[in-house]
């Protein structure tokens, strides 16, 4: 029951409840921290606007794959086709060519590009002298600074008929192999170009995740006769399980999402059969050929896909107790 005060001192009769502010503070409690955090709200707003003008903005393009898209009648004037242009990706060979090869790269760099930075990640871990660690740390984080038209020209310039890898193999005696020519070197040279670029920015969020386990578990673990490899199985793991699942999670969404960059880059027209992805046959029928249609029909077709994967995983990673939602 509510506890109740007297009349004011103008003499009024009214009498409110002193719990009764407290059903009015939710209405006041947003903008009350918004005026008293302002700094920070200002520093995330550059983040918000890029989401909004670049992620959500663009969704309302989506309306062109149900369209014959005309550039000069705009979205307002071009005709309305339905789900003509599914009908047509899904009865166009080449499509099936295309998301067989994305799903297939795809499905490696998942196998063995997931799980590089999460054993880099430990084994810096048991590096004990510091200078070391730091010093092979920059070195591995070095090559997510460059772009992949830079990587791509080291990647030729090793596997060419002249480069490093053929003259090494010519000093042994050996015939040399043009590995960027031959459609059955393609997906492991991109496979292990995108892990050897990016390995070492993946172990950021790993590392930090190590560094806040509780040292009395492995000061514990020491006592009751564990060594490295046990405290490693049975502390570090279990403890990096929550953010190893969100960023398997992430990764899944975007499994369909290989990046145009890399593979432009190192496709060459004698590994188009193996090599040409989503991105890549995108960016050759939409952008060269006007395909605008067609092409936007595809992208979102690869995104209900991602979208698909995404809440199966979530629901999976739920009994868990884990999981991005």
């Amino acid at each position: 029951m509510a506890e109740w005060v007297g009349p004011t001192q103008s003499g009024s009769s009214d009498a409110t409840p002193r719990h009764a502010g407290k059903h009015a503070a939710p209405k006041n409690r947003i903008l009350g921290n918004m005026r008293k955090h302002w700094i920070l709200y200002l520093m995330i707003l550059p983040g918000i606007l890029y989401y909004v003008v670049f992620k959500y903005v663009p969704l309302a393009g989506s309306v062109i794959a149900f369209q014959d898209f005309q550039i000069f009648k705009g979205i307002g004037g071009s005709e309305w086709v339905g789900l003509k242009n599914f009908k047509y990706i899904f009865s166009y060979q080449d499509f099936y060519t295309v998301l067989r090869n994305t799903a297939v790269i795809a499905l490696y760099q998942l196998l063995f590009g997931f799980p590089a930075p999460i054993i880099l990640a430990l084994l810096f871990n048991e590096v004990r002298l510091m200078m070391a660690k730091r010093f092979v740390q920059s070195l591995f984080y070095l090559p997510h600074f460059l772009s992949w038209v830079v990587v791509g020209g080291i990647v030729f310039e090793l596997l060419s008929s002249q480069g490093v890898i053929n003259a090494l193999r010519e000093w042994l005696g050996l015939e040399p192999i043009l590995f960027m020519q031959e459609q059955k070197y393609f997906r492991s040279i991109v496979v292990l170009s995108a892990i050897w670029k990016d390995v070492g920015w993946g172990t950021i969020v790993y590392l930090a995740a190590i560094a806040g386990i509780n040292p009395n578990l492995y000061e514990a673990a020491v006592m009751d006769g564990a060594n490295r490899w046990k405290q490693t199985v049975h502390i570090t793991l279990p403890t990096m399980f929550p953010t190893i699942l969100v960023l398997f999670l992430l990764n899944i969404g975007n499994f369909l999402e290989l990046g145009f960059d890399q593979i432009y880059n190192l496709l060459t027209p004698m590994t188009y059969s193996v090599g040409d992805i989503i991105e890549t046959y995108v960016y050759r029928a939409g952008v060269l050929q006007g395909q605008y249609s067609v092409t936007t029909t595809i992208g979102l077709f690869q995104s209900i896909i991602g979208f698909i994967l995404l809440w199966i995983f979530n629901r999976m990673a739920r009994k868990t107790e884990q999981g991005l939602w």
